[in-house]
């Protein structure tokens, strides 16, 4: 099929309007990153000092919002986002965003602009994770069940090591990245007299909430949108609170029909595009939703 429609932002915006969302930041980005990993080391700060459950818990949940945070902070690489200067963009992307989760950030970028051209296509990539739903509630708490006692994780890292990849799991041809950055993580915590914390607050995370938020993210992206025709239908935005985007969509992931619109627009200007976009009167135009439980309600109604 041919490639869908996109967005001329002339004929939405006047220079003056689109040059400030357009803008790339040389250090916009790269804080970004320092960001994600200054929860990480944070929050497992928080259970060294305060060790109990909840901490523990809070812990996890936040490490594995933040390794969500470092996909997407690798996706907004393989469109060229995260720095001005494209080797930088690359470096950062691949060694610092994506060999942390796994993922490769060349076999990334070509897979992800593929799913770009062919939006809910048949020739999108990522169109298994869209077209089953609507699910059974049940269908859905036991992919929840999965993802939080690991068997989505260690199916992923089987298809890591083995290569059976499926559409939409971050991980990929990165293998020996991951391994190497990995390792690195656990000599230094061993070193430091720590190495128990690199199971307990990086495995442990990875293999449960990281699992469980990259689900939700996928759902609430583009199940039940009902794309049609036009650009900004090709993906759903979702009105996250301030604790859906601590610990489920970090980094304006929830502007995702913005983002499909002006796939090339950076994550931090996604807010001030969104803006723009409904002030103009393009909310009619567009699935938004209020929430991730309104999300889930509508993926999986019974």
């Amino acid at each position: 099929m041919p490639a869908v429609a996109r967005l001329d932002p002339k004929d939405i915006f006047t220079p003056e309007e689109w040059a400030p969302m357009a803008a790339r930041s040389h250090w916009r980005g790269l804080a970004l990153v320092v960001h994600a990993w200054a929860i990480i080391l944070g929050a497992g700060a928080l259970f060294l000092i305060w060790p109990n459950p909840l901490t523990f818990v809070i812990a996890v949940m936040l490490i594995g919002a933040r390794l969500l945070g470092l996909a997407i902070l690798m996706h907004d690489a393989a469109h060229g986002a995260l720095h001005t200067n494209s080797a930088i963009n690359d470096f950062v992307g691949e060694w610092l965003c994506a060999a942390p989760v796994g993922a490769r950030l060349h076999s990334y970028r070509a897979y992800h602009l593929k799913h770009h051209r062919f939006t809910e296509q048949p020739e999108d990539p990522d169109l298994p994770l869209s077209a089953p739903f609507p699910i059974t509630r049940k269908s859905l708490w036991r992919k929840i069940v999965r993802d939080l006692t690991g068997q989505t994780f260690l199916k992923q890292r089987a298809a890591q090591l083995f290569g059976n990849r499926k559409p939409g799991e971050v991980v990929n041809s990165g293998n020996w990245r991951f391994l190497l950055v990995n390792a690195l993580m656990l000599a230094a915590l061993t070193a430091a007299g720590y190495w128990w914390t690199y199971f307990a607050l990086w495995i442990v995370p990875m293999a449960t909430w990281f699992p469980l938020v990259t689900r939700l993210r996928n759902i609430a992206e583009h199940a039940c949108v009902k794309a049609q025709e036009h650009p900004l239908t090709h993906a759903r935005t979702t009105l996250a609170n301030p604790l859906e985007r601590l610990f489920i969509a970090p980094y304006w992931v929830h502007y995702h029909a913005e983002h499909h619109a002006f796939m090339h627009v950076p994550c931090y200007r996604l807010t001030r595009l969104h803006e723009a976009l409904m002030n103009k009167g393009f909310w009619s135009k567009m699935k938004i939703s209020p929430g991730y439980f309104s999300v889930l309600s509508e993926a999986a109604p019974a």
